[in-house]
C-alpha cells in the first residue's frame, strides 16, 4: 500500500481528472445559461430545458433512443446470461475455444469495423434498415458485456448450494430459476444496466445500420453540432449524462451489495462447523 503521494503523483492525478470532468463540468453549467452563445455566460435560466422538450426531432430520437436501448439490453441481458453460463458450466466442448473467442472479440473490435460488418449482412440478407436492426447491432456487442459480467458472478458461485438443492429433488431448470438467478440476479442487473448506456451511448455503430425514420439522440446531436452548438445540444447532453450516471451509480451500488452479501455468505458458511 502507498503511504505517501509524490508531487508528481499529485499533479498528474489532479490534470488527468480535470481533463476529463471539466469539460463535462462546463457543459452542465452552460446548460443552464440565459444567453444563446454558448460560451458567454448572462445569467441562470432552464428555458433551454423547456425549448428542448418543444423541439420534436430531438424529441422523437430520444424516443427511439430509449426504445432501441431498452429492448436491446433486455435481449443483451437475456443472450449475455446464457452465454455466461455455458462458458463456466458446460466444461470443455467442441468448438469452446471459437465460442469465447466470438464472445471477446467484438469487446476488442474497433466500432467501424462493427457497425461496417453488421451494415454488409443486413444488406446481404436483405433486411430493411431501421429500429430493429439498430436493436440487433447493440444487442450484438452488448451482450458480450453482460457474457463477461455473468461468467464473472458465476466463478464465485457456491455450487454446493445448487448440489443440496438438486439432492433434495429440485429439477435442474427450477434450481436455475429458484436459487442459481436470484444469487446471481445483483449481476444479471448490472449488465442489463450496463448495456443499456451503452446503447445510449453508441454513435458509430447505430449510424451503419439506421434507416428512414430510426435517428437515435446521439445521431441528432452529431448532426446538430455540425452546424454549431446551441443550448439546446447543451441541455439534450445534461439529460444524457444524468441518466448515464444514474445507470452506473446504481450498477455499482448493486455490485457492492453483491460483494457484501457474498462476504456475509462466507462468513457464515465458515461459522457453521
Amino acid at each position: 500500500m502507498i503511504k505517501s503521494w509524490s508531487w508528481f503523483n499529485k499533479v498528474s492525478l489532479i490534470v488527468g481528472f480535470a481533463f476529463l470532468y471539466v469539460p463535462i463540468i462546463l457543459l452542465v453549467i452552460y446548460s443552464f445559461n440565459e444567453s444563446r452563445l454558448v460560451t458567454v455566460w448572462a445569467g441562470f435560466s432552464t428555458k433551454w430545458y423547456g425549448q428542448l422538450f418543444q423541439n420534436e426531432g430531438i424529441m422523437n430520437a430520444a424516443m427511439v433512443t430509449l426504445k432501441v436501448a431498452f429492448l436491446s439490453s433486455t435481449l443483451a441481458t437475456i443472450f449475455g446470461t446464457m452465454a455466461g453460463f455455458s462458458m463456466v458450466r458446460f466444461g470443455r466442448f467442441r468448438g469452446r475455444t471459437l465460442f469465447n473467442g466470438m464472445i471477446y472479440a467484438p469487446l476488442v473490435m474497433p466500432e467501424v469495423i462493427t457497425g461496417l460488418s453488421l451494415l454488409l449482412m443486413f444488406v446481404a440478407i436483405s433486411l430493411d434498415r431501421g429500429l430493429w436492426t439498430i436493436t440487433l447491432a447493440h444487442t450484438t456487442f452488448a451482450m458480450c458485456y453482460v457474457a463477461v459480467v455473468i461468467q464473472a458472478r458465476l466463478n464465485a458461485f457456491d455450487r454446493s448450494i445448487e448440489e443440496a438443492a438438486m439432492d433434495l429433488g429440485c429439477p435442474p431448470l427450477k434450481t436455475f430459476f429458484v436459487i442459481t438467478l436470484p444469487i446471481i440476479l445483483p449481476g444479471v442487473l448490472s449488465g442489463w444496466l450496463l448495456s443499456f448506456t451503452l446503447s445510449l451511448d453508441d454513435l458509430v455503430i447505430a449510424s451503419f445500420t439506421t434507416g428512414p425514420g430510426a435517428t437515435t439522440l446521439p445521431m441528432k446531436i452529431y448532426s446538430m453540432v455540425r452546424f454549431g452548438v446551441t443550448p439546446e445540444i447543451n441541455a439534450v447532453s445534461t439529460i444524457l449524462i444524468g441518466i448515464i450516471a444514474t445507470g452506473v451509480l446504481l450498477a455499482s451500488v448493486l455490485h457492492k451489495r453483491r460483494e457484501s452479501q457474498r462476504k456475509n455468505d462466507e462468513l457464515l458458511a465458515s461459522a457453521i462447523p
